[in-house]
């Protein structure tokens, strides 16, 4: 820590989430003395970023506490001796993303942001972003940690630690999310309530549910079999499970998880929508232009209600509950993205997992799981082996390696089909994957 107090430096400052970031180390002040925060973004970014850095400082200002706000293109000023370093980057931005969307549709695949072909190509252009930031990381603050929750956040986590030096925890809001509506349905705090979660970012399932310290998984399940009320993530289709498979799994799965058990469903939705009101992507371009709409208004000093419709609540204030926890050694349980290092036995020890772990001043320690249980192993192996070829494929630019992992996804499942959308890809991001022009 500088002498100054806590610096902190995130990557992709111009986003449309860093007032929640700022509302969360704001609310955390007392207990964790960040003073100076500094918000990089790239040339492309540095509109929004204007905007955010000056809503950022009416924040400050009214909450009367002693933080700086910094805004900068250059990340090496940035980087030098933070203590963490906090990465929510989208590399090619919502224009990207909307060809990760639209790109698969074309062959009768399901387009989305993080799953299957669109996370592919999202992972291809963000995994070389990564181990940039990592490799500056180790000549400027070799001892930052480095909290990550760009997309797909388990594949980033996992380059960054089978590929750097760097200290590095991946987030996502899913489990959050998914505590929050047990607390709701279960009319509860959310702190009364433990899932135990095992699988990987966005593919893990809830093994048991605990309220004030009993198991209510049968019930909880029960509830999710009756309950038509709305989605849990605001960026997935509200299409509701069959009870019967509901009770047969026995488990509260992540939203993201109808996309492989109700692939046809899914898909039809997503096409549906994609031809008549856009794709996700184009819908969120349209909310984040009204967001900074009303960002730029100079009395608003607070994060508005509205950042909710983006998608992605609660994220920005998991990292700061992260780095509370880090910092001042709590020794309480989070869900988070960590190497798998033998806690679960059915994935590799270099594997990325999503687990309950116990975080302190050394990090993320994840409470041990065993076997699998049969019903998902394959599944989160399948998905575990496309994620791993994908890391090699984007380290590598090796062409084999990317058809591989796009032909073992189960969105996905077709030889000839991966290589038409693997093609597509490559050739409508170029200048995102300078590893593969050869």
């Amino acid at each position: 820590m500088t002498q100054r107090g806590l610096k902190i430096a995130t990557i992709g400052g111009g986003s449309s989430y860093t007032p929640e970031l700022i509302e969360g180390f704001i609310n955390r002040y007392k207990s964790l003395p960040v003073k100076d925060i500094y918000l990089v973004d790239i040339d492309a970014g540095l509109e929004k970023l204007r905007i955010v850095t000056d809503l950022a400082k009416r924040m400050v200002e009214k909450s009367g506490i002693d933080l700086q706000i910094h805004a900068t293109t250059d990340r090496e000023i940035a980087l030098k001796d933070a203590d963490f370093v906090t990465t929510q980057f989208r590399v090619g931005l919502l224009d990207a993303r909307i060809r990760d969307e639209r790109i698969p549709l074309r062959y009768g695949k399901i387009g989305q942001e993080t799953t299957g072909a669109g996370g592919f190509a999202k992972a291809l252009r963000s995994v070389p972003v990564i181990l940039d930031i990592c490799h500056d990381m180790e000549r400027l603050c070799p001892d930052a940690w480095l909290i990550n929750f760009a997309n797909p956040s388990g594949i980033l986590t996992e380059a960054a630690l089978n590929y750097s030096s760097i200290r590095t925890i991946g987030l996502c809001n899913c489990p959050i999310n998914m505590i929050s509506d047990m607390a709701e349905k279960f009319d509860c705090s959310a702190d009364d309530v433990f899932c135990d979660f095992v699988g990987i970012n966005h593919l893990v399932w809830a093994k048991r549910v605990l309220v004030k310290g009993e198991d209510v998984t049968a019930q909880a399940i029960e509830k999710l079999c009756s309950d038509s009320a709305k989605e849990v993530m605001a960026n997935i289709p509200e299409i509701h499970y069959d009870p019967a498979f509901l009770r047969a799994l026995g488990m509260v799965p992540v939203s993201y998880l109808k996309y492989y058990y109700m692939q046809p469903e899914m898909f039809a939705e997503c096409d549906r929508a994609a031809k008549a009101e856009g794709c996700r992507a184009e819908v969120i371009k349209q909310v984040e232009k009204d967001l900074f709409s009303l960002y730029q208004d100079t009395a608003l000093n607070v994060k508005p209600p509205q950042l909710t419709k983006r998608g992605g609540a609660r994220y920005s204030d998991a990292a700061c509950s992260l780095i509370d926890s880090i910092y001042n050694n709590k020794k309480d349980i989070q869900t988070v993205n960590v190497l798998n290092l033998g806690t679960n036995a059915d994935l590799p020890d270099s594997a990325v997992i999503e687990r309950n772990c116990v975080i302190d001043r050394d990090g993320a320690h994840p409470l041990h799981i065993g076997r699998t249980p049969l019903k998902i192993r394959g599944l989160l192996q399948n998905v575990k082996a496309y994620e791993q070829l994908t890391i090699e494929a984007a380290v590598t630019g090796d062409y084999d390696k990317a058809l591989m992992a796009l032909t073992i996804h189960p969105l996905v499942g077709s030889a000839t089909t991966a290589k038409q959308i693997l093609d597509d890809i490559l050739k409508e991001n170029r200048e995102y994957l300078p590893r593969f022009n050869h």
